[in-house]
């Protein structure tokens, strides 16, 4: 029967609701990508999980003056009195320090857990954001323009790509310390202060460069399509077809890789910290309190096992919610 036969027409009159069912029934089909992935993420427990432990993080971490206040501590205070001649802790947990108090100094444990996740946070998010947006521009630019600025910005990938991160990061702290006068020159909290930018800035010169080489790819195969095309045949500006016609087509890789970047970004702010190249007090830091609890272990374990467990949640969590929303994202993977 055709569709314009009467026979066909008299069908839709006498039952008109019978179009209804059918554009709900599309309404999935016509959802966007992205839409697709979120609904897909909603549906995932584990992704809900980690996203509820993430999420538990970042509050501590925005509260942390209110936690510690509640508690009636802070992390500056030495509670001499209540360290032994030799530097152990001769109190354990208590009403008044919820963790215990910090062999050798005597400052409360939970006021600098709970500080302590801030910078790791901070830093992972700030550089994931700074790498992202000049990975995603440069990626752009190379793949849309080509010729020589795709050689120039090929070749500055390979050069990041070719640096070793460790001696970098290592060789980085001096050098800015002494282009400020030096280290015996600068307070405790400038040091703090100049070692956090230089984090932020190291992972965020060691990030953009691996998603510029897959936005690059992307575009590559993007700048041939028609909408493409076309948009250039009728003289849309050029700023203009890189963030309004090909960006959006590129939130996939660019949410995977933010994702899988942030987990990465905290084991190595802790690992720097440990090392003593990255954050130094008065900044509490993780990493910072597990280089210090090391010496501490045989005789208050729980001293380590804090900042240890609270890395491990986190970045365990933020990898699972990273490979979720990978698996969100991945067309191939769409049911």
């Amino acid at each position: 029967m055709s569709i314009g036969s009467p026979d066909s027409t008299v069908g839709v009159e006498d039952h008109p609701a019978s179009a209804e069912p059918a554009r709900t029934a599309a309404t999935p089909h016509g959802k966007s990508p992205s839409r697709i992935a979120f609904d897909r993420l909603r549906k995932d427990r584990v992704a809900v999980i980690c996203a509820s432990i993430v999420l538990f993080f970042v509050l501590v971490a925005i509260f942390a003056p209110l936690l510690s206040k509640l508690e009636g501590q802070d992390i500056s205070t030495f509670n001499t009195q209540q360290i032994d001649e030799f530097g152990y802790p001769t109190i354990g947990i208590t009403a008044d320090h919820w963790f215990g108090i910090e062999p050798k100094t005597g400052r409360d444990n939970f006021a600098r857990w709970v500080y302590g996740a801030r910078p790791s946070l901070i830093i992972a998010f700030l550089a994931t954001v700074v790498g992202t947006a000049i990975g995603v521009v440069m990626g752009l630019l190379a793949g849309f323009l080509g010729g020589w600025v795709d050689r120039i910005i090929s070749w500055l990938i390979d050069f990041v790509l070719s640096l070793p991160f460790l001696l970098f990061a290592i060789a980085l702290v001096p050098i800015v310390e002494s282009l400020r006068g030096g280290s015996f020159n600068l307070s405790p909290e400038d040091q703090a202060n100049i070692r956090f930018y230089v984090l932020i800035f190291v992972l965020a010169f060691f990030g953009w460069a691996g998603l510029a080489r897959i936005i690059r790819g992307e575009v590559l195969s993007l700048r041939e399509r028609e909408f493409v095309l076309a948009a250039k045949a009728i003289g849309v500006p050029t700023w203009q077809v890189l963030f309004k016609e090909l960006l959006p087509n590129l939130v996939a890789p660019i949410v995977i890789s933010a994702s899988l970047a942030v987990p990465a970004y905290v084991t190595a702010e802790a690992g720097l910290s440990f090392l003593g190249v990255g954050l130094v007090e008065p900044k509490p830091s993780w990493g910072q309190t597990i280089a210090v609890a090391t010496n501490w272990y045989k005789a208050d374990p729980l001293y380590l096992w804090l900042p240890v467990i609270g890395i491990t949640a986190l970045v365990l969590a933020l990898a699972l919610l990273g490979d979720a929303i990978r698996d969100a994202f991945d067309p191939k993977t769409r049911r």
